[in-house]
């Protein structure tokens, strides 16, 4: 069994293969693309592929409204999926803020250059303070 950050890494992989498809317009089949990815089903994945998927609009609109001098289509496949993982996470789920703001700086880390890591945990602090906080 495979712990949440483990399924984090996965979720990025799915994501980053569902990015690269849609701008190549090759079709795809989403379940399959979690088996491909899963020995098991897995509940927390499943969710946070199709939730990312279906709220990918608003989780891009709300990276935009934090990223400076930038927007998300112009960060690598990879850090859009971190990103968006990490913004569904603290949108739309239970998962304490720290640990979804810590697992997308974690992955970033493993994945991304460290200017591009510290950017991302500048967006999801300001996120976390400015949009969930009243």
């Amino acid at each position: 069994m495979k712990n949440r950050s483990e399924l984090r890494e996965i979720i990025m992989k799915i994501l980053y293969q569902t990015y690269i498809y849609k701008e190549a317009n090759v079709d795809y089949d989403l379940d399959e693309l979690i088996k491909e990815q899963l020995e098991v089903e897995n509940e927390f994945v499943h969710d946070t592929v199709y939730g990312v998927i279906d709220k990918q609009e608003e989780i891009n609109k709300l990276a935009n409204k934090y990223l400076i001098d930038w927007t998300i289509d112009r960060l690598s496949k990879v850090d859009q999926a971190i990103l968006s993982i990490s913004i569904y996470e603290l949108m739309y789920t239970s998962t304490p803020s720290i640990v979804s703001i810590n697992e997308a700086i974690e992955l970033s880390k493993q994945y991304s250059e460290e200017s591009v890591s510290k950017m991302m945990n500048g967006v999801l602090d300001k996120i976390y303070h400015e949009e969930l906080k009243d």
